[in-house]
């Protein structure tokens, strides 16, 4: 696995205790063994994502909203939404990435965390968003 999925991954993982706890990332990071054992590559990564989706986390929820028109953001299920929240992090705020690496890195990552039909709801939610965004520039 490389180190930008795994980083992702762990990101899920601390944003998704965040919504259940609402524990700060030093907090949240201090007692998730996984941190620990990950490559200072990996963590750096991970924290970028973790603290860059908690601080615009307002902007990518009405953005979600938005996108997700017919689903109120808390009846998605708590995993999907996470990784919709990291994945429009980056689509919004970290532009490095192509957007098709970062729709398929969310896809993968729900094929492993989230439920069976996980994958096709991120990829439609996503592949819409990036596609209504170019329409309106």
């Amino acid at each position: 696995m490389g180190t930008r999925r795994r980083a992702r991954e762990l990101a899920l993982q601390l944003l998704y205790q965040y919504e259940l706890t609402g524990a700060s990332p030093e907090v949240m990071q201090a007692a998730f063994e996984e941190w620990h054992s990950a490559t200072d590559g990996v963590r750096a990564f991970a924290d970028v994502l973790l603290r860059g989706s908690l601080e615009q986390l307002e902007e990518i929820d009405t953005e979600l909203s938005r996108q997700t028109a017919h689903w109120r953001l808390e009846r998605l299920a708590a995993v999907d939404r996470n990784i919709l929240r990291l994945a429009m992090y980056e689509l919004l705020f970290e532009t490095d990435t192509p957007h098709a690496v970062v729709i398929n890195e969310a896809i993968e990552i729900a094929k492993r965390f989230g439920a069976k039909d996980s994958a096709r709801f991120v990829n439609g939610v996503l592949d819409g968003f990036v596609k209504r965004r170019a329409e309106t520039g």
